[in-house]
């Protein structure tokens, strides 16, 4: 998946329509574009591909600040991989970009499957999107490391959304637990110091060098989260349930990990 730096603007809100297509093939992919709110005000362009051959979706934006969001659900795998490229603070000697991989298990239920999402259509393209329902963020405690040369066991998408990212791939012990059940090898993970009593917060850190727990977040401000469905009537009254459109939400992501040392974490700095 390519992803994509795009500008954002502002527009006066609008009346969103879904209307969902009869026949799409369900091996191929499809792409969605619409536009969306962000919690700060702005607008921005978000990116929605469905893929039914590998059964997977992802959510791909920019934020107010420049930094890109590639969401990726992969329901072959039951795993969903979050992605951020936080542009860099160049005058204090970082690169040109910080990239972060959060990969967690995915849920049933979270959002719509990808043949639904390959059937989406929508009316007014112009229109601006707000989420029917705003979800509670979820706090997530990333305390282990993940090995991406090992990764395929996992999911395939894995390596292809987070090489960028390096040493900064993470999972958490649950998930973990879950996934060393079902056989994927354990020398793919490592665990960190996340949680060793007196680790620091990096907002109260001073020293860039020392090693602290560093905090993340987010929102996914429109995704596709349920199917809605209608009912035909006959002329007994009842009817057969048929799906005539979605559920959209928005939710939020907490992610707390350890970072080696507060250059990693500059975001957090107290003002």
């Amino acid at each position: 998946m390519l992803a994509r730096w795009i500008s954002s603007g502002s527009v006066r809100l609008t009346v969103l329509v879904w209307l969902l297509a009869v026949s799409v093939s369900l091996g191929s992919s499809s792409e969605l574009k619409v536009r969306v709110r962000l919690a700060d005000g702005q607008i921005t362009d978000e990116v929605l591909e469905a893929d039914g051959e590998k059964d997977s979706i992802s959510v791909e934006f920019k934020q107010g600040d420049g930094t890109l969001i590639t969401f990726v659900a992969d329901f072959k795998q039951d795993v969903k991989i979050f992605r951020a490229l936080i542009l860099g603070e160049l005058e204090r000697g970082q690169s040109q970009y910080q990239a972060l991989c959060f990969v967690t298990r995915l849920n049933h239920n979270e959002i719509i499957p990808s043949e639904s999402m390959a059937r989406l259509r929508q009316k007014n393209p112009q229109a601006i999107r707000i989420a029917e329902e705003k979800r509670s963020t979820e706090m997530l405690s990333m305390n282990v490391a993940v090995n991406l040369t090992r990764t395929w066991q996992l999911s395939t998408h894995i390596h292809n959304i987070c090489s960028v990212a390096r040493e900064a791939v993470y999972t958490r012990e649950a998930d973990v637990k879950h996934w060393l059940e079902k056989g994927v090898e354990g020398s793919m993970f490592e665990p960190l110091a996340i949680e060793v009593p007196g680790l620091p917060s990096c907002g109260t850190v001073k020293d860039l060098w020392q090693p602290c727990s560093c905090s993340y977040n987010f929102r996914l401000e429109w995704y596709p989260c349920l199917l809605k469905y209608c009912r035909n009537r006959d002329t007994s009254s009842r009817g057969s349930p048929y799906k005539c459109g979605i559920k959209s939400c928005s939710k939020g992501y907490h992610f707390t990990y350890y970072v080696p040392h507060k250059q990693l974490c500059l975001w957090e700095e107290e003002t």
